[in-house]
């Protein structure tokens, strides 16, 4: 099983598979203050409403990151 990260504000959870990143940094231009590369951890699921890092990560071309729906 490849690697797999989760990322969850409560309402949704940000997966990242980085073995399918190709670094086209659309998540970056989409939403700077959710991925940041340069920090650790590089995804801050508070740092953008859940339809703004929604609409970006349904951008991402390779499918390294995807979105869970949490349960209420």
């Amino acid at each position: 099983m490849s690697e797999r990260k989760e990322y969850s504000n409560g309402e949704i959870t940000v997966v990242w598979q980085p073995g399918k990143c190709q670094h086209a940094a659309e998540c970056v231009k989409g939403s700077p203050n959710v991925f940041r590369p340069r920090e650790k951890p590089w995804i801050n699921v508070e740092g953008g409403t859940t339809e703004s890092i929604r609409n970006t990560v349904h951008k991402c071309p390779s499918g390294a990151l995807t979105i869970l729906e949490d349960s209420k």
